[in-house]
C-alpha cells in the first residue's frame, strides 16, 4: 500500500506534475509524449489558408524604366521603335536608414520698451540636445517588446542608425515611458476585474539578484503583469485584480488563490492533464484503464475555455486610451527561476 505513493514521488517531473522544469533530473530524459491526436492531414500549410507571399502593388513608391539595347535580331537601334510590351518587377526594400537632426532656434527680440522676449520651443523639447520620439519608440520596442538587453539595444541603434546610445539612456527612457502608464494600467485593471473569466498565475524572477515574483492576470484580450517581492496574497493583492474579481478564476490550485472566496475557482486544464499523466505513469496497468479517454475529455474543453475567456459584454466599447485590439503589458516571458510559466 505504501509502494505506489513512494513510486509516484520518485517519478514526478515537470511533465506529470506541477513541479518546475528546473527540478527535473539532468540525467533522466523521459521520452516525449504528446497529447495531440492525429488529424489525418498532411504536414505543412493546408489548402485555403491565408498566404503571405509578396504581391505586386498598384502604386509603387518609385518607377524605373529599363530600355532595351540594340535589336537582338539585326542589331538596329531601338530608340525610335514602337513600344509593344512591358514586364513589371518590383523590389521591396527599406530606404537608407539615417538619423536626421532638427535644430530649433529660439529667437530673442528686444522691444522698443526695453524688454527682451524669447521664442518658446515645441512641447517636449527641454534640453539643448536630446533624442526624439521616433528613436525613443524604437528603443522601447527593442528593449521591452523584443527583450533585448540594454547593451544590445544600444548596440543595435548604433549599428543600424549610426546613433551612439548608452545603456543608461535606455533605462531612463524606459522609466519615463512607464511613469506615463498610470491611466492605462487603471483601465486594464478595471477590465480584468470585471471580466467573466480570467486566468491567474505567478512565476519567479530575479530582480537585482533577489527573488521576486511576477504575477499575471489575463483574459484573451487583456494581460496585466506585475512584479512583487512576495509570491502569496500580498503580491496578488498588489496587482489589484483578484481583490475585486467576482467571475471564474482559472489557476493552478496554489493555496493562496483559494483564500479569495468571492470568486468561483477552476483548475487549469493543463495542470489537470499533468496530474492525469502522473497517474498513468504510476498506476499499475491491471488496476487502471488507459488514461487517454480521460485526457481527451480535457483537451477539447481546454480550447473552449481559452475561447471563453473574454471580457463581459458591458465592455465592448473601448476608450481611445485603450485601442480595441490586444492589450499586453510585458506579455513576453520574463526570466523564470524554478517555477512554472503562466498557463
Amino acid at each position: 500500500m505504501v509502494w505506489c505513493p513512494l513510486k509516484r514521488q520518485l517519478t514526478l517531473n515537470s511533465r506529470n506534475s506541477s513541479k518546475p522544469p528546473s527540478s527535473d533530473s539532468p540525467f533522466v530524459k523521459p521520452a516525449p509524449k504528446s497529447l495531440r491526436r492525429k488529424s489525418g492531414r498532411k504536414p505543412g500549410g493546408q489548402p485555403g489558408h491565408p498566404g503571405s507571399t509578396l504581391a505586386l502593388v498598384a502604386d509603387p513608391n518609385k518607377r524605373l524604366r529599363h530600355e532595351p539595347g540594340p535589336c537582338v535580331g539585326c542589331g538596329a537601334d531601338l530608340a525610335d521603335a514602337p513600344e509593344v510590351g512591358m514586364e513589371r518587377r518590383q523590389v521591396f526594400d527599406l530606404p537608407p536608414m539615417t538619423v536626421r537632426v532638427t535644430e530649433h532656434q529660439l529667437i530673442s527680440r528686444r522691444c522698443p520698451c526695453g524688454a527682451t522676449t524669447c521664442g518658446r520651443p515645441p512641447e517636449g523639447i527641454t534640453a539643448p540636445v536630446q533624442y526624439g520620439p521616433q528613436i525613443t519608440a524604437m528603443i522601447l520596442y527593442l528593449y521591452v517588446g523584443q527583450f533585448l538587453s540594454k547593451k544590445r539595444t544600444a548596440q543595435t541603434l548604433a549599428e543600424l542608425f549610426g546613433t551612439p546610445v548608452c545603456e543608461g539612456t535606455v533605462a531612463r527612457m524606459t522609466n519615463r515611458a512607464a511613469n506615463g502608464l498610470d491611466e492605462f494600467l487603471n483601465q486594464v485593471t478595471n477590465r480584468l476585474s470585471d471580466a467573466e473569466v480570467a486566468g491567474f498565475d505567478e512565476t519567479g524572477l530575479r530582480v537585482a539578484g533577489k527573488l521576486h515574483w511576477v504575477h499575471c492576470a489575463r483574459t484573451d484580450k487583456y494581460t496585466l503583469v506585475t512584479c512583487h517581492p512576495q509570491r502569496g496574497t500580498k503580491g496578488i493583492d498588489d496587482a489589484g485584480v483578484l481583490t475585486r474579481f467576482h467571475g471564474v478564476a482559472v489557476h493552478d490550485a496554489w493555496g493562496p488563490y483559494d483564500t479569495y472566496t468571492d470568486v468561483e475557482h477552476q483548475l487549469c486544464c493543463a495542470h489537470a492533464l499533468r496530474e492525469l499523466a502522473g497517474v498513468a505513469d504510476t498506476a499499475p496497468a491491471s488496476s487502471s484503464p488507459a488514461p487517454n479517454p480521460r485526457s481527451r475529455c480535457l483537451i477539447g474543453p481546454t480550447a473552449v475555455s481559452s475561447a471563453s475567456m473574454t471580457p463581459s459584454r458591458s465592455h465592448n466599447s473601448v476608450t481611445t486610451a485603450i485601442p480595441d485590439t490586444d492589450v499586453r503589458l510585458g506579455s513576453g516571458a520574463p526570466t523564470r527561476t524554478g517555477t512554472r510559466p503562466p498557463c
